[in-house]
């Protein structure tokens, strides 16, 4: 008698957030079947600091 295992397996995908529409693109990627993650700063603009852009890690099913 053998044991099988199933394990779920997942896609990922890295999304740059605007500061000013992250609900917005958060809630489109979640109608989508896409589970958040982690938000981590990305790059900075021009080497600004004050214009660090926001990436976010997600995560679904994969079909």
């Amino acid at each position: 008698m053998s044991k099988v295992s199933l394990m779920t397996k997942w896609e990922y995908a890295t999304v740059p957030l605007l500061s000013h529409a992250t609900k917005q693109i958060l809630d489109n990627w979640g109608e989508d079947g896409w589970e958040l993650v982690s938000v981590i700063p990305g790059p900075s603009v021009d080497g600004d600091p004050r214009n660090q852009q926001l990436v976010a890690y997600m995560k679904r099913e994969k079909a």
